[in-house]
């Protein structure tokens, strides 16, 4: 059975997430409207971060550094992988984090909209952490 776009693209998010803070997100939802891909991602925090936002500075200190890092690392780097999924160049990276709730959304732009029909057969994993019995969480 094909891999859907959504399960392939939440792959690569969790795998930059991991990357990138050492831990990814427990459950991603990814949704293609047009050009964009709005993931909803939650039980992203390390016990770190989760010690860190026990006070309003260090919650504000978490939130400032996961939306900004992340945007930062895209900017510089498009994921490998992202732009065969989406089937579009990546353009830009708009998220936000709610420390409280341990949950935030990152809304993708891609130059063309997202094909509706899944990934073909045989379709590659992406990137070197990509496992195939990883589950989307959605």
């Amino acid at each position: 059975m094909p891999k859907s776009r959504e399960q392939a693209f939440n792959e690569i998010v969790r795998r930059v997430r991991k990357e990138c803070f050492g831990k990814g997100p427990e459950r991603i939802h990814t949704v293609f409207v047009e050009n964009m891909a709005i993931s909803v991602l939650q039980g992203n925090l390390t016990p770190t971060e989760k010690f860190i936002s026990r006070t309003p500075e260090g919650a504000e200190m978490v939130r400032v550094a996961r939306t900004s890092m992340i945007q930062e690392l895209y900017k510089r780097k498009v994921p490998e992988g992202l732009e065969e999924v989406a089937g579009s160049k990546f353009l830009h990276l708009f998220s936000d984090f709610k420390v409280e709730e341990d949950i935030g959304v990152s809304v993708f732009i891609f130059e063309r909209p997202i094909p509706r029909e899944p990934l073909p057969d045989g379709e590659p994993r992406f990137g070197k952490q990509g496992n195939p019995a990883q589950e989307s969480g959605e």
